[in-house]
């Protein structure tokens, strides 16, 4: 009998953080006393289903094991093959898994450094929903706020309202990002030999034509991008 598909979880963490304001690439930040990308390992650590977590670094990162002190054994795993893109870590990042042995039929689990307040709940929710969808899916959320459209001032001083647009059957992507590895990886080198511009994992996939499942995900799973974030997580952190 074949073996059944393994799920991994993929970390992009090359990126530089520009927004946040941080001095530094914010994964590396300090919040709550720990490195954000620290907290983010944690919680995959405690995801059972994952059979191991890849992250995915800078070719010339030299300090990850110094904030990441507890991602050791035998489930982390590191590939210093990071591009300059997500896209392009992402791909190099399943080549390392390939090299590890995954199939093209296992299942990559995507997922931002900086949501760094993630549950291991979210991600068995994730899986539970997608494990035999013949696509996959990602956890996001339903957006309940009225949507604007933006019509720049002259003079690049700010914006005004254009348009109030219709936000039913509009959601917030997140991540995790849960496709087959084969998939996954398909689609990546096909939106880079078109030209299509993809932002996330899914967008990838979609512009093969295909429709990939929302699972719902949670407000807390924010990801950290400009100052204020971090003053939220960590208040988020604190009360938990």
């Amino acid at each position: 009998m074949p073996a059944a598909p393994r799920c991994f979880a993929l970390v992009p963490c090359a990126g530089v953080g520009a927004r946040a304001g941080t001095g530094g690439p914010k994964q590396y930040a300090t919040l709550h006393g720990r490195a954000v990308v620290a907290h983010t390992l944690s919680a995959l650590a405690q995801v059972t289903r994952l059979a191991a977590t890849l992250v995915v670094l800078a070719p010339d990162d030299r300090v990850f094991e110094f904030h990441a002190t507890r991602f050791v054994g035998p489930r982390a795993w590191v590939a210093r093959c990071g591009g300059a893109t997500r896209a392009e870590s992402v791909l190099g990042g399943l080549d390392a898994l390939r090299a590890h042995d995954a199939a093209a039929d296992d299942w990559v689990l995507v997922h931002d450094a900086a949501r760094c307040l993630l549950q291991p709940a979210w991600v068995d929710r994730l899986i539970d929903a997608c494990l035999d969808d013949p696509v996959g899916g990602l956890l996001a959320l339903p957006l309940a706020d009225t949507l604007k459209a933006a019509l720049p001032l002259a003079g690049g001083d700010g914006e005004r309202v254009a348009a109030t647009l219709d936000r039913s059957g509009k959601w917030l992507a997140q991540t995790p990002q849960m496709f087959r590895l084969g998939l996954l990886q398909s689609a990546l080198n096909e939106a880079a030999a078109t030209g299509v511009v993809v932002t996330d994992e899914s967008s990838a996939v979609e512009a093969l034509g295909l429709a990939p499942r929302l699972v719902p995900g949670d407000q807390e799973n924010l990801k950290l991008t400009w100052p204020a974030d971090f003053a939220l997580a960590a208040r988020l952190l604190e009360t938990r």
